[in-house]
């Protein structure tokens, strides 16, 4: 998956004192987009020293191995950025060849959309200031603090027999299938968000139930807990019509193959293509 970058190494401790140095890199994001150099099919991140007499401070984000990555703490104005910079969706991280320069992507835009959302304290409405000692947002006035927050998801794969329930979203093209999938509420085990999330979008029960493994994903700012788990009962589906435009039971024969190794979705609806589903050992 994105996240799976070794040998390479993630460094996620934060520093609030690094300043850039030539051959660090810079991302430039403004909203869905990021600036970086043409380079082939596949854009490059600015390195600090291809900067033309920059101005804007830089705020340091992370490390991959020995490479230390800053965000611009304002959008670079053109007299900045480097020749030949181009700017392109984020949507590219998906299709970067390297899976570490688009897990960094990815990453890094989800701390840059944290930061800008995080310029007024939400309790107050005065402007916030960044913390001197942690990666942490925090109020002059009242005090609060606010860290970079991550929502939990769910992503369910619910097995029939020699079938999988599989979805597609109104917003999707055909057979764009997925599996079931939702955020957890306020005080909801994954395992009940789980049971509600299959009973919400098909109308079913679900039982034996088995965690598989979680992924960061950056583009929704959540963490993701995938699972396997079995019909309980009648397999008649009832289709959430607000959300889905389609879902049904295939068999593995039915399903084509689609993991390009990013997402924890395509992985485990591969795992059942390739009839390697984990076995249930009797907890829930």
């Amino acid at each position: 998956m994105i996240q799976d970058i070794l040998p390479r190494v993630y460094h996620v401790e934060y520093d609030t004192i690094a300043s850039p140095h030539d051959g660090d890199f810079v991302l430039p994001f403004d909203g869905q987009n990021i600036t970086a150099l043409e380079s082939g099919n596949t854009p490059r991140y600015i390195r600090y020293e291809e900067l033309r007499n920059p101005q804007t401070p830089l705020r340091y984000l992370f490390s991959v191995d020995h490479n230390r990555y800053f965000l611009p703490t304002a959008k670079l104005s053109p007299e900045e950025l480097p020749e030949g910079y181009i700017e392109r969706p984020t949507f590219i991280f998906h299709m970067m060849p390297d899976r570490a320069d688009a897990f960094v992507g990815i990453t890094a835009h989800s701390l840059y959309l944290w930061y800008d959302a995080r310029k007024f304290c939400g309790r107050c409405g005065a402007h916030t200031e960044h913390s001197q000692t942690e990666r942490a947002i925090i109020c002059p006035e009242c005090g609060l603090v606010l860290y970079p927050q991550i929502a939990p998801v769910v992503i369910v794969a619910v097995t029939n027999g020699d079938k999988l329930l599989l979805t597609r979203y109104k917003n999707r093209g055909p057979g764009a299938y997925a599996l079931i999938a939702g955020f957890v509420e306020t005080g909801e085990t994954l395992e009940d968000a789980v049971r509600r999330e299959v009973m919400e979008e098909a109308g079913l029960r679900v039982k034996n139930l088995r965690y598989y493994k979680s992924q960061p994903w950056g583009f929704s700012s959540s963490l993701l807990n995938g699972f396997f788990c079995e019909v309980d009962g009648d397999d008649t589906i009832t289709v959430d019509e607000i959300e889905l435009s389609e879902a049904l039971w295939l068999t593995a024969d039915e399903i084509e193959q689609r993991d390009n190794g990013v997402a924890l979705t395509a992985e485990m609806i591969e795992r059942f293509r390739t009839d390697s589903v984990p076995e249930y050992h009797g907890l829930q």
